[in-house]
């Protein structure tokens, strides 16, 4: 009985640490017993049988202990995951036997702070990793290596770990030595294997809490809330709702159930009241001069009822001692008097010293210094250092003073006497910053008579302290001058449903947010209706639908709209969740397609859950403007926060905060050789990545300059060009941030971007906006930007530039609007917005050196701030109308979701500026299901005073416009004449052939409203922004296009991979999870005279729930390689082997590879063959004109023909995994077929007989019959075997009766993969 009474303490240890060491002793204890029991027979029995029998009962305790850790790990991973148990995790261990524990390690005590069971669905596992091949000295999965390739899809907090060989095989199976721990990941090491063998190759996965919010467990409870006694309190206990991810900035955790509990508690009843001793007398009420007052105090023990008797103040007068030279009444704080009089008749000997420098520590001049709580007299202002010097001030104890200075927030510092006459402040200044909003209402779906909470929240300096609620434009009565961002309404009625919106000000400006809609339903009224849309997808070529030969089927979809909330949903500023429309019922149809039949999912029925929360990501590449060299590791901030770096290749993926609106990013070169890049990168709201090329300017040569003398820097003089203007630096104008001027060598670089210089657009700064006096963001023309840079000499400290002078050429300015309204603008780095630093005014006096030029001045100071524009608003503005497609149809249920548009405001003609290639400013939008609205500087009186350029990317691939020559087609560009005419439409190769087809450029004229034919878009007026977001399909609009010629895809369960939220999980999906797509792609060389299509047909291998049906099809023609002479080359994507949606399983696909055409297989790659007959069951290969594989679970390389990427954008993926497999190579990237390199598998193709067909042709139109010609070809042993699926072309069942055919399923037991035993 001892070792069952020690069990239940061993649990405990065992759910805490892993019951590693209790495991250790369990084979030490083993060990032992089996020396001891093999000793001679000679040995004394009752010494041997003393020794055995505490060995053996120790043995029973592990060995119980052992199963403890079983139970206790299942108790961790909670009900839903207890069904597993046949899949044993591997704990943070020593060296050992996987399975077995060792050793605890540091980290394994953080499972004390999980309480999984209130995690909503418990734990979930993450996809499988294996970023390490056993090569050197073992296999090494490091989590800070996944973390570092693969960003957040590893939680912060993961609380296991598995790991399996691609053999899909347990550690302990194949008797291996191991590493594991959830903290630090896995490592299996080759010297510690038994002798002959390796490691093997592992890949890895950890459990995460699910919605990766959870509670911690409940802490102990609180003291009494009254500790005095004859009252009534209470006592409480709290939990923490966690997160594994860092919580986005403003963004509450929320966690089912009550994050406090309380009970009542008592002190016990009170004695009889009675007073303390008094105190001593304070302090007399007045330093010097005129008499005060000084008070003691006591109080009464205890203070509840009854209350002592008598008062618990005394006053008294007191004297203070006369104030020297000082008559009473006198004010103590006297002004500063000039250089060379007489000290002031106050304080005599009494000195106040001080500074004032910037957040930075910056010395900062002229600041006006008062002293606080008096009148407003000023003492002294800062010098060139920040020092300041106040005589004759008699401070009190508790007095303060405060700084002053123009474009800074007043600061405030207490006053440090030492008793000695003199005292001391210190101030810092934080610089004024408008303000700017980090927190947006959303929009809500309610009922009527529920309640709804809007909040926003605007960040700057100072803080705004005001906050004022506008519904439909109109200003809420009572919310002027609210404190908070917070707007509740209560018992909503119908007449309350519209738009809300707010606007926070502060001293420094305004800043208005982005509208939400609220809508208020009738109560009963369905938000989302049962009855699915409709939505087409294409079937295959050998499936025609009706009479008019149409290939469209329609599945049906359900709208990603909100639903209401329930009365029980929280009112908090927090992220709701909500409800959302989305799909509740698919079932399955049979197609019929050219005597067999083909199955699909369609959406039966539409329902109101939980809304998808998909991540939303910004992917690209930052490289240097000139050269393309990418930012090696340069750091990534978020308004102040740095979130991460970039990496060799320049690459980034940022996870875009919730509610976020702009997305501010940074990118700075830590080599300093690139100017500091703040970004404006769009984003879909909806989900999933969009990815974008980021430049950055290289920093411009530095000069050495005088600092002891006056110097000039022009800007913008490159190519020949006049000079924008120049920047005057007078003698002395260089400061150390101490204030000291700086007259030594400085190295100066000043980078000018000239808007001249089209090639300048990409490389420029934030999206030049600014906010106005209302808050409204409206943007901007730029005349040109700056960075400067001014080092010492010597050192390369880094200097300020005291009062500078800019100086712009009047004559780069042709409108005259425009030179009334130039202003110098500075770049707040957080916000992304452009401030105002000061106006820009004509020069008067002679000038110095240029007669016959005119400038416009203004003056500056150079001190955080380094990036710098000339700039003026711009107030005639519209929007224009763009949709991309996924071909030159242009169906309108084919278009394209997040596709990054860009558009580039060309200077106008001449009569305006003079170079008609100049650029003003720049826009992108991301494409929704309604296309995307790009705002635009347009012109009502001349067609052609703007013009704007238009691109469109998508995953990094650059889409194709219309085209415009030999013959405008209105109909294929989009939009009717005669508006067509005036836009002047053009595509960027009008007129050379030779450019690219990627680009248009057009007029963009302002719609006369009194014109019908100019108000059905495509280019709207600025106040019509909802018209142009809202427009049908048939208004007019501007299109881009995707080229993909021959190429066909289908999925069984319909998924458009431009809007995540369109997943449906089910165990036939292509995609299995939507955080995350792996797109696989084997290469195919084909040698014939021609170019051959190729199909993929991917059903089920392994999966006992998939077993052979069909999860889809793929359709691609190869590309001719140039240099192979008669030999192309295929890149045909398959359905990758893995987990399936419910990650519990992988499935290895039955990929079959069929190309049309008489072809015969005469190759396969050596490397992927003897992959595949090392990872069994093999598929059939018994037809020449095909090949046949279980997709493979490992990511193999170009030196198997296999090319896999994964990434959170199912497009990017498949782009990056096609320019690597048309290269051949696994990091390359090329457009250029390459047929010989990284090739799979070789057909040899021949041209047929006239009047017989392909193998293929007979597939498509009976395939049937060409399966039943292929078991005749195969003989009649094959007659016994199962048909190869890479045969059943149609993926269906023939339409004559199913008898007259074996399946697969009949020919061998359910649940076991062909070619095993």
């Amino acid at each position: 009985m001892a070792p069952l009474a020690g069990l239940a303490p061993l649990a405990r240890v065992a759910q805490l640490a892993g019951l590693a060491q209790t495991a250790k002793l369990a084979r030490m204890a083993q060990t032992a017993l089996l020396a001891q029991m093999a000793r001679p027979a000679q040995s004394a029995r009752p010494a041997r049988v003393a020794r055995v029998a505490p060995l053996a009962q120790m043995a029973r305790v592990a060995r119980l202990a052992q199963l403890a850790q079983v139970l206790a790990l299942l108790a961790v991973l909670g009900a839903p995951h207890a069904a597993r148990a046949a899949e044993p995790l591997e704990n943070d261990s020593e060296p050992g036997k996987a399975g077995t524990a060792g050793k605890p390690r540091k980290g394994t005590a953080e499972l004390e702070e999980l309480d999984l069971g209130t995690a909503g669905k418990g734990a979930a596992w993450t996809s499988w990793f294996n970023i390490d091949h056993p090569g050197g000295d073992g296999d090494h999965e490091s989590l800070a290596a996944i973390r570092f390739y693969y960003g957040d899809r590893v939680c912060a907090r993961p609380v296991a770990i598995e790991a399996r060989s691609t053999g899909w095989q347990l550690p302990a199976a194949l008797g291996q030595v191991v590493h594991a721990s959830p903290g630090r990941g896995f490592r299996c090491l080759h010297r510690e294997q038994p002798a002959g063998t390796a490691c093997a190759n592992y890949h890895v996965r950890f459990l995460c809490p699910w919605d990766d919010v959870y509670w911690s467990h409940w802490s102990p409870w609180s003291p009494c809330s009254r500790s005095a006694c004859g009252t009534r309190g209470s006592q409480s206990r709290s939990r923490r709702c966690r997160s594994s991810r860092s919580p986005a900035p403003l963004r509450e955790l929320r966690c089912r159930g009550k994050a406090t509990e309380r009970r009542p508690c008592s002190a016990g009843p009170c004695p009889e009241p009675t007073w303390t001793e008094w105190g001593s007398w304070g302090p007399c009420s007045r330093s010097c001069g005129r008499s005060g007052t000084r008070v003691r105090r006591r109080s009464c023990r205890p203070s509840k009822s009854p209350r002592c008797p008598g008062r618990a103040t005394e006053v008294q007068k007191c004297r203070p001692s006369p104030c020297p030279g000082n008559p009473p009444g006198a004010p103590s704080a006297v002004p500063p008097q000039p250089a060379g009089s007489e000290p002031p008749a106050g304080c005599a000997g009494h000195t106040l010293r001080g500074t004032v420098v910037t957040e930075a520590g910056m010395a900062l001049p002229g600041a006006r210094v008062y002293l606080e709580g008096g009148p407003p007299v000023l003492l002294a202002r800062s010098d060139a250092q920040g020092r300041f010097t106040a005589s004759g001030l008699c401070p009190g104890p508790a007095a303060n003073i405060s700084a002053h200075r123009d474009g800074f927030a007043p600061g405030l510092a207490p006053i440090v006497t030492n008793g000695s006459g003199v005292a001391e402040a210190h101030l810092r200044l934080r610089r004024l910053e408008k303000p700017y909003m980090v927190l947006h209402p959303a929009a809500r779906v309610r009922e009527a008579g529920q309640d709804v909470t809007f909040c926003c929240k605007a960040s700057g300096t100072p803080a705004p302290q005001k906050y004022y609620w506008y519904h439909n434009g109109t200003l809420l009565e009572g919310t002027a001058e609210r404190s908070s961002g917070r707007l509740a309404l209560r018992g909503l009625a119908p007449e309350q449903a519209g738009t809300y919106h707010c606007k926070a000000s502060s001293e420094a400006g305004a800043i208005r947010s982005a509208p939400a809609q609220l809508t208020v339903l009738a109560q009963g009224q369905q938000s989302c209706r049962a009855e699915p849309e409709p939505s087409l997808v294409e079937l295959p070529s050998e499936c025609p639908q009706d009479a008019s030969g149409s290939r469209y089927y329609n599945v049906g979809r359900c709208p990603a709209s909100p639903c209401p909330g329930g009365p029980e949903e929280p009112l908090g500023c927090g992220g709701e969740p909500g409800l959302c429309c989305g799909v509740r019922r698919m079932e399955l149809r049979q197609v019929q397609c050219a005597g067999s039949v083909l199955p699909l999912k369609v959406v039966a029925e539409c329902g109101c859950g939980p809304c998808a929360q998909p991540r939303v990501l910004v992917q690209g590449r930052v490289t240097a403007a000139d050269t393309g060299e990418p930012l090696r590791f340069g750091h990534i901030f978020l308004g102040g926060k740095k979130v991460g770096f970039t990496g060799y290749q320049g690459s980034f993926t940022i996870e875009v905060p919730p509610d976020t609106q702009r997305l501010v990013t940074r990118f700075v070169d830590g080599q300093q050789r690139l100017v500091d890049a703040v970004k404006v990168l769009p984003f879909d709201r909806r989900g999933g990545a969009v990815y974008q090329e980021v430049k950055m300017l290289r920093k411009k040569e530095p000069v050495e300059l005088d600092g002891g003398r006056s110097n000039a820097i022009p800007l913008g003089e490159a190519g020949g060009r006049e000079p924008v203007g120049e920047l005057v630096l007078p003698a002395g104008a260089f400061l150390r941030p101490s204030g000291e001027v700086f007259n030594g060598t400085v190295k100066a670089s000043v980078t000018f971007v000239d808007p001249r210089d089209v090639g300048t657009a990409s490389a420029a700064s934030s999206d030049l906006s600014f906010a106005n006096a209302e808050g409204e963001i409206v943007p901007l023309r730029t005349y040109g930007m700056f960075a400067v840079d001014f080092r010492e000499g010597d050192s390369g400290a880094e200097l300020q530039a005291g009062p500078v002078q800019v100086r712009m050429d009047a004559g780069q300015v042709w409108m005259a609007e425009h030179l009334r309204k130039m202003k110098l603008w500075s770049l707040n780095p957080e916000s992304g917005l452009w401030e105002e630093e000061g106006v820009l005014r004509p020069a008067g006096g002679g000038r110095r050196k240029r007669e016959e030029r005119t400038f416009l001045v203004g003056n500056l100071e150079i001190r955080e701030r380094r990036l710098f524009n000339l700039d003026v608003p711009e107030d005639r503005r519209c929007f224009v109308k763009v949709r991309a497609y996924s071909n030159e149809k242009f169906n309108p249920y084919e278009q394209l979701e997040g596709v990054v548009v860009s558009l580039i405001n060309l200077e106008p003609q001449p009569g305006f500026p003079s170079n008609p290639r100049a650029w003003g400013r720049f826009d992108s939008a991301v494409t929704g299901p309604n296309g995307a609205c790009l705002p635009a500087f347009c012109d009502a009186r001349r067609p052609d005073a703007y013009a704007a350029l238009v691109t469109a990317t998508l995953g990094g691939e650059e889409l194709e416009a219309v085209a415009s020559s030999p013959k405008l087609n209105p109909n294929a560009v989009g939009v009717a004449q005669p508006y067509l005419g005036k836009l002047g439409y053009r595509r960027s190769d009008h007129e050379d052939a030779a450019l690219k087809k990627t680009a248009f450029q057009i007029n963009v004229a302002k719609p006369d409203p009194n014109n019908v034919d100019e108000n059905n878009g495509p280019v709207y007026s600025y106040r019509s922004l909802r018209e142009c977001e809202e427009a049908p399909v048939s208004a007019n609009h501007l299109r881009f296009y995707r080229v993909e010629v021959d190429k066909y895809e289908y999925n069984v369960v319909p998924f458009k991979e431009s809007d995540v939220t369109s997943w449906t999980g089910d165990y036939l999906a292509w995609w299995p999870n939507p955080q995350e797509f792996r797109a696989c792609f084997i290469k195919v060389r084909l040698e014939g005279p021609r170019e051959y299509m190729v199909r993929s047909r991917n059903v089920g291998g392994s999966h006992p729930r998939t077993r052979g049906q069909l999860y889809g099809l793929r359709d691609s023609r190869s590309v001719r390689d140039p240099q192979l002479g008669d030999a192309s080359g295929a890149c045909v994507e398959f359905k990758c082997g893995g987990m399936l949606f419910d990650q519990s399983l992988a499935d290895r696909t039955l990929v079959s590879i069929v190309p049309q055409g008489s072809c015969r297989r005469t190759a396969i790659n050596g490397l992927l063959r003897d992959y595949l007959s090392r990872h069994p069951p093999l598929a059939d290969n018994n037809h020449t004109a095909a090949f046949s594989m279980l997709a493979p679970l490992d990511p193999l390389g170009h030196n198997y023909g296999i090319y896999t990427v994964t990434d959170q954008n199912p497009r990017l993926a498949k782009e990056i995994a096609i320019g690597r497999c048309f290269a051949g190579t696994s990091d390359g990237f090329s457009r250029e077929m390459r047929a010989g390199e990284g090739t799979a598998v070789t057909f040899e193709c021949q041209e047929r007989p006239a009047g017989r067909e392909s193998l293929f042709q007979r597939l498509l139109s009976a395939p049937a019959e060409a399966l039943a010609d292929i078991r005749r070809e195969m003989g009649s042993s094959e007659l016994r075997r199962a048909p190869p699926e890479v045969m059943d072309f149609a993926s269906g069942a023939p339409s004559r009766p199913a008898a007259t055919r074996r399946t697969p399923s009949s020919q061998r037991r359910p649940g076991r993969p062909r070619g095993q035993p």
